[in-house]
């Protein structure tokens, strides 16, 4: 019996997205979450992402935002680590537990971690990709986003296609694996439901070699109904498979319970031009792998 049933499928083409109950059982979700905080105990945090930009004057401040630019962009073939705001203070020391302090680690975690590694590639996984009718996909990126309690940022509304840009659209799909239940109240995710086939307003695209930022945004902002989304509580264990052209968003986690989560994109390769514009490249150390194992 397929994981993924045509009912699901059909509700994935309709809507842009589907929530599919047990890709995890309760105990393999427990060893990502012990995994990752075994990694963020030994994690080295680099000095500029120490320094309060407060206690900077223009040019060093360059130097420190030019620091975390180069920092992100050339994080798609290694394992990253990316904060949460006011979690380090003057003197770069940490003011929260260093557990509570990271929004995510990202984005290479499919590639140099086993644990990671073996979900991503596992037999439901590549059953989903299969049950879609993708015949060459490969794995863009992966990420670890913690949504800490109390502190964990709000998503404003976007579609994944402005950052993971390809020619034609619709070849880029996102899933995201709730390690422990996502609610309304921790900051579970919001969709408008069919917002996949009016294409994309904006891009981020790499800026010209030599100049700074690093990235900026071509195209327009759009405004969207916030009474057209819908909240997508998910089970723990359960995974979002989200069309890389709807619209989706979460909100603060105010609540005093985190919301942890592995993510990865995958894309159908075959005919599609993946854009030398995106901020995420394939790099020689790390071409973008296929799903598929022999």
């Amino acid at each position: 019996m397929d994981f993924m049933t045509d009912q699901d499928v059909q509700k994935y083409r309709e809507d842009g997205y589907v929530v599919l109950d047990g890709l995890l059982t309760a105990q393999e979700c427990d060893k990502l979450r012990q995994r990752m905080s075994e990694i963020v105990d030994r994690m080295d945090v680099p000095e500029h992402c120490r320094t309060t930009f407060s206690t900077y004057h223009d040019e060093q401040l360059k130097t420190q935002l030019q620091g975390n630019a180069d920092y992100f962009i050339t994080s798609g073939d290694k394992i990253r680590f990316f904060f949460e705001k006011g979690v380090f203070d003057d003197k770069g020391e940490f003011i929260v537990p260093k557990q509570r302090s990271v929004n995510k680690v990202g984005h290479a975690l499919h590639a140099y971690e086993p644990l990671y590694k073996k979900v991503t590639h596992s037999p439901k996984v590549q059953g989903i990709a299969k049950k879609l009718g993708l015949s060459t996909p490969v794995i863009l990126q992966s990420m670890y986003i913690f949504k800490q309690p109390g502190i964990g940022g709000e998503v404003t509304p976007h579609q994944d296609a402005t950052f993971l840009y390809t020619e034609p659209l619709g070849r880029v799909m996102g899933l995201w694996i709730a390690l422990e239940d996502a609610t309304v109240n921790n900051g579970c995710l919001w969709f408008i439901p069919g917002s996949q086939n009016s294409g994309i307003s904006r891009r981020m695209v790499r800026t010209p070699e030599g100049t700074f930022p690093l990235t900026d945004f071509i195209g327009r902002e759009q405004t969207y109904d916030e009474e057209k989304f819908v909240p997508t509580p998910v089970k723990k264990g359960g995974v979002v498979l989200i069309h890389g052209e709807v619209v989706h968003r979460s909100a603060e986690n105010m609540s005093e319970d985190s919301r942890h989560v592995y993510t990865f994109h995958i894309m159908e390769a075959q005919e599609t031009r993946w854009s030398p514009d995106n901020w995420l490249q394939p790099t020689e150390e790390l071409p973008f792998p296929p799903l598929y194992t022999k």
